[in-house]
């Protein structure tokens, strides 16, 4: 029998039990809208994650003052913000055990010279951070205060600039502004060239930085290290919240990164990795452990939906089966003009494979729909100020291998009754009433 002849008596098969197939369709459209749903919200987390660390810069290191000890019996993921950088730095800690930090300003000028002289290292620079308030046209806020030396700062900075300059040396009363205090944080938009008072003292704004997740979003002014000592006054000449360091080779970071941690524990006469007082840390670490999260959360969610697929298999099973009795004595008679086993058995598979072919069309329609109007909805309420809009990504290769894989569950879930109804005995279908 040629495939077109089945193709058609598959379909014919179809037509004349709709309610039955539309029913059993439902099932699989449930499980494949879900999985396409979360797959893409999950990819879209993850493309947005990419995004947002990679801002960081994948070549960053960030050496910060206190160390997590293990002193107790639970564990998980903690996340500490403003911690020796800028306000909207993000570092993302594996804790194996409760534990406690601690936050003294540890790190000095000695530590900075010392980490110039590691391989693939390029630069090293101190930074001071805290808070103070700012002053534009009658308006004041309170704001993240970053002190950098001018003179490597545009060679680290991860953000680009929106307008004007960076540091340079010789800005002893100049700023630079992440783009939230420019544009966000008072009625009047900071430009370049304005001035601005912080703790009574006039600096002009000489660069606009653009919007970043981390860095160029947050409520952060940058200026010189000398002039951050005196605006903040709570700062040793030779001590540093954190120090940055940019290495000259990104794939080799995490050889760096384990190079640092031993030479700055024998530099500073610690021999005890309990007694470790600093804590190195990476953005490339960080998007990984956070990649691994996003990932897991996605299998798991996407495990819960596939239990649908698995109640859809059992129906196209269960209608399969009603149609081989209900055509048994079809069965007979195409058996008795010459079809085969073989011939029978392609006929009820291609059935529950258009079977699921229509649930899998359907399932990614309203999943792919389901998924944008959740990002639409999310947009919305962030643009309202309730939070990060979503984002969702549907791939070409995901719809693909929806597609194929809702297939694949119809011919499945109709192997057996296809096998049953090929392996009547002609006699018996014939008289089966």
């Amino acid at each position: 029998m040629k495939l077109q002849k089945s193709v058609k008596i598959a379909l014919n098969i179809l037509l004349h039990s709709k309610l039955r197939s539309w029913l059993t369709i439902i099932g699989i459209v449930i499980g494949i809208a879900a999985v396409v749903s979360i797959v893409s919200i999950g990819q879209g987390a993850q493309q947005s994650l990419e995004e947002r660390l990679g801002g960081m810069g994948a070549d960053i290191i960030t050496i910060s003052p206190g160390f997590t000890r293990a002193i107790g019996p639970t564990g998980g993921f903690r996340e500490v913000r403003g911690v020796g950088g800028a306000e909207g730095e993000m570092r993302v800690v594996f804790e194996e055990q409760t534990s406690t930090a601690s936050s003294s300003k540890n790190l000095t000028d000695k530590d900075v010279q010392f980490l110039k002289s590691i391989s693939n290292v390029k630069y090293a620079s101190g930074i001071v951070s805290g808070r103070g308030e700012i002053y534009y046209l009658g308006e004041h806020s309170s704001v993240s205060i970053e002190g950098v030396d001018p003179l490597v700062w545009k060679d680290m900075v991860t953000t680009e600039l929106e307008s004007g300059r960076y540091l340079i040396g010789g800005d002893a009363n100049a700023v630079v502004v992440s783009n939230r205090v420019a544009n966000s944080l008072f009625k009047n938009k900071i430009e370049v060239n304005r001035q601005i008072t912080i703790k009574e003292k006039p600096f002009r704004v000489v660069g606009i930085l653009k919007e970043s997740g981390f860095g160029g979003g947050d409520n952060t002014v940058f200026m010189s290290i000398k002039m951050a000592r005196t605006i903040l006054g709570d700062v040793g000449d030779k001590k540093f919240d954190s120090i940055s360091v940019k290495v000259e080779d990104a794939n080799l970071i995490d050889e760096t990164l384990d190079e640092i941690t031993k030479k700055l524990m024998v530099a500073r006469g610690i021999f005890d990795e309990k007694k470790k007082d600093f804590t190195v840390t990476s953005a490339k670490a960080i998007q990984e452990r956070i990649s691994e999260i996003v990932t897991t959360m996605s299998i798991f969610l996407g495990a819960i939906a596939a239990i649908s697929l698995i109640v859809g298999a059992i129906g196209i099973s269960n209608t399969m089966f009603t149609s081989v009795l209900e055509k048994t004595k079809e069965i007979g008679i195409m058996k008795a003009i010459g079809a085969k086993n073989k011939d029978i058995m392609l006929i009820f598979l291609l059935t529950s494979g258009m079977i699921g072919l229509v649930g899998g069309l359907i399932g990614i329609t309203l999943g792919v729909l389901g998924s944008m109007g959740l990002e639409g909805i999310s947009i919305r309420l962030g643009m309202m100020g309730a939070g990060e809009s979503l984002k969702t990504a549907v791939t070409p290769e995901l719809l693909i291998f929806s597609i194929a894989f809702s297939v694949l569950i119809g011919m499945l879930s109709g192997i057996v009754p296809a096998y049953r109804a090929s392996k009547m005995k002609l006699v018996d279908a014939l008289r089966y009433e």
